[in-house]
């Protein structure tokens, strides 16, 4: 590599005392550089990242604040030891470093969004707020069904810090090993605590169960202590991410220790309607059909409404021609009717008068016939016939 020593001597200043972003930056070096043969150079690059990290782990821990954000911490480097299972040495977490892939919130309500947006504004906003004497919210916990969109929202408000997550692996920190499970869980957040991160815990009913639960043994009491207790410790120190699909499992103690609880609810039809469009393309569904999609699709959580839309495009894409968009849209339900409700799955079974008679007078929409004769494959006259039929 041309000018090596000199892009070597830049690394290793810049690692002296790095960011994220620097780090990651050097990480894609040495990538490309053993992408492109130029193996010796890499291994020095290497070997400066190893120094700069074992230098880090061998100085006086300080808590420096993170810049712009109210995270305390050192840095946390795509080469820093991640802890692990005494017994099975598997690692009790895993590092998301921002800009590895992009985040989109997921599209939910406006009062949701809104919601979304204060705690970023309060992370942004730590030194005004402090002058009248209130601090931002530390801890969040999210609730609601699966597929709503839950993890992705911890995710991207972390994104939005310019902040790595820590993803605690519960299947790792749970043990049989009497007194494990608590031990891996102080491990974990010794290990959040220490950098500037995004402590992020998923499945958080599998650590905050009831402790009165008199189908769990003694051990999920100290669990639930343990989690308390470093909860506790870490309020101060980091932000939490609790997410979980069952509330009702919670201990009453570990809702107290979340300053934030957000239900994230089923979308509503105008949110259907918006993941419709958002994953519709570069397919051009017609205002009708993203309608008709987003009528059916009640009570479905955004990943079914994604995965049924992607469903309807393959459709499309290995029969191009099909009689009617509504008769593709039948098809599709059929093996994706898990997904439909039983009103719905009634619907699709009416004959034509009737369903076109549901599209023209709709709880969520209504329908011209131009936009009924698009989707039943029927033309406007017998649109017209099927509907009089109905008054």
């Amino acid at each position: 590599m041309k000018h090596f020593q000199i892009v070597h001597a830049i690394c290793r200043l810049g690692l002296a005392q790095p960011t994220d972003a620097f780090s990651f930056q050097v990480e894609r070096l040495i990538t490309a550089l053993e992408a492109d043969g130029e193996v010796e150079d890499a291994k020095a690059l290497r070997a400066v990242v190893m120094l700069a990290s074992r230098s880090s782990e061998m100085t006086p821990r300080r808590l420096l604040p993170s810049k712009g954000t109210v995270v305390p911490g050192e840095t946390l480097l795509p080469t820093t030891m991640l802890p692990a299972d005494k017994e099975t040495g598997i690692r009790l977490l895993e590092v998301i470093f921002p800009n590895t892939e992009a985040r989109e919130l997921p599209i939910f309500s406006s009062s949701l969004q809104r919601a979304a947006g204060q705690l970023i504004s309060e992370w942004a906003n730590a030194d005004s707020l402090k002058e009248v004497g209130v601090t931002p919210a530390m801890s969040c916990l999210i609730v609601g069904a699966p597929g709503t969109g839950k993890t992705t929202l911890a995710y991207w408000l972390a994104h939005q810090l310019g902040l790595p997550v820590v993803l605690a692996r519960i299947d790792a920190m749970m043990s049989s090993f009497l007194g494990t499970s608590a031990r891996n869980i102080t491990q974990v957040f010794n290990f959040a605590n220490r950098f500037k991160c995004v402590l992020v815990l998923d499945e958080f009913d599998s650590l905050a169960k009831m402790r009165d639960d008199p189908n769990e043994v003694g051990e999920i009491k100290r669990v639930v202590n343990a989690l308390l207790q470093n909860l506790d410790a870490r309020k101060n120190t980091g932000i939490t991410i609790a997410v979980t699909n069952h509330p009702k499992l919670l201990d009453s103690a570990v809702w107290r220790r979340f300053e934030v609880q957000i239900q994230v609810p089923l979308p509503d039809f105008s949110a259907r309607c918006d993941i419709v469009r958002r994953y519709s393309g570069p397919v051009n569904f017609s205002e009708s059909e993203v309608l008709m999609l987003a009528g059916i699709l009640e009570e479905c959580s955004g990943a079914e409404v994604e995965d049924f839309v992607r469903a309807y495009k393959k459709r499309g894409v290995i029969t191009p021609k099909p009689n009617c968009p509504m008769d593709a849209i039948k098809d599709v339900a059929v093996v994706n009717s898990g997904r439909i409700s039983e009103s719905i799955k009634a619907k699709l079974g009416d004959d034509d008068a009737q369903i076109a008679a549901w599209l023209k007078h709709n709880e969520n929409f209504e329908l011209g016939v131009v936009e009924i004769s698009h989707l039943i494959g029927k033309s406007k006259s017998a649109v017209s016939r099927l509907l009089k039929m109905k008054i």
